[in-house]
């Protein structure tokens, strides 16, 4: 979620929108982590899987929402998470907005991790699908690692982008890019967005078409291929920053990033390619530590 120039950039265009499914089951996979988002209309989501952080610092990259935990900027309904950026003037900020996190309640080494989402638009716009090295209180950003697993920015109604940010490649992260065919909006339906780590390989998917992939023989030098540790997921929307630049009089709000499920599967007969809940899950807790600080992200 951090500002980059992306080093390198893979772009298709012959993807589909996919057809809405509660399907769970996935062939040569087993699922271990989801949210469906099936509470009650109105409802938080469930503290059992999710914390938030809060607050109006710019997060690293000169955003200009502030982080809340009110129901007005995230909330569930008809089976959806929704995050809404609005704005209104909240404790210094013009603009309010939520960011949800694993931390402290499940983390993954390896494994595939996928989310059914809509994101908003407009300029300005900034919604992000992505994970941290649970390491990050005690090694900080970068060296924790960085794995977005989908970025739009609203001046770009086209594209996503995936990416990881290290040591040695961290405003200038390292990634790829997708887009959907005839210049079709993202924005205007559903996408199923995911990544699959693996000990050498960290593969991006957009509705389940593989549009990017990475190995440790790209990184900028033996000691940039920080992955092979426990990660947390992150879903927020932020408004301005310095990738997508501020809203301007084209912007209109509120604006709502709609995700239908987020899951994590671990795939069978690979065991050394295992994904494992911890903390709040009943497994050894190896994330008990403060949530990434303003300054870093």
């Amino acid at each position: 979620m951090f500002w980059r120039l992306v080093a390198l950039t893979a772009i298709f265009g012959v993807i589909h929108a996919p057809a809405a499914t509660n399907t769970v089951e996935r062939p040569g996979w087993r699922l271990v982590w989801s949210d469906e988002f099936n509470q009650t209309n109105g409802s938080g989501v469930d503290p059992a899987k999710w914390r938030y952080d809060t607050g109006g610092l710019g997060w690293g990259n000169k955003e200009l929402e502030y982080y809340t935990l009110r129901t007005n900027n995230c909330r569930i309904e008809d089976g959806h998470l929704v995050i809404e950026a609005q704005r209104e003037e909240f404790d210094g900020q013009h603009y309010t907005s939520a960011r949800l996190l694993t931390l402290d309640k499940a983390s993954w080494t390896y494994g595939l991790v996928e989310a059914r989402i809509k994101i908003p638009r407009g300029q300005g716009i900034w919604p992000a699908f992505w994970m941290l090295g649970t390491n990050i209180g005690s090694v900080k950003w970068p060296a924790c690692g960085e794995v977005d697993i989908m970025e739009n920015v609203g001046k770009e109604p086209g594209m996503i982008h995936g990416t990881v940010h290290g040591p040695g490649y961290s405003e200038l992260g390292i990634g790829g890019a997708a887009t959907l065919p005839a210049g079709a909006t993202v924005a205007d339906d559903f996408h199923v967005f995911a990544v699959e780590c693996e000990p050498d390989r960290i593969s991006w998917f957009l509705d389940g078409r593989q549009y990017f992939t990475l190995t440790p023989e790209q990184m900028p030098d033996k000691d940039g291929w920080v992955f092979n540790q426990p990660k947390f997921i992150i879903l927020n929307l932020a408004v301005g920053g310095n990738w997508p630049g501020d809203p301007d009089d084209t912007s209109t709000f509120p604006q709502r990033m709609l995700v239908d499920y987020v899951r994590v599967y671990e795939k069978l007969n690979s065991p050394g390619n295992q994904a494992a809940p911890t903390g709040s899950a009943g497994l050894p807790d190896a994330t008990k530590q403060e949530p990434p600080s303003p300054d870093l992200k």
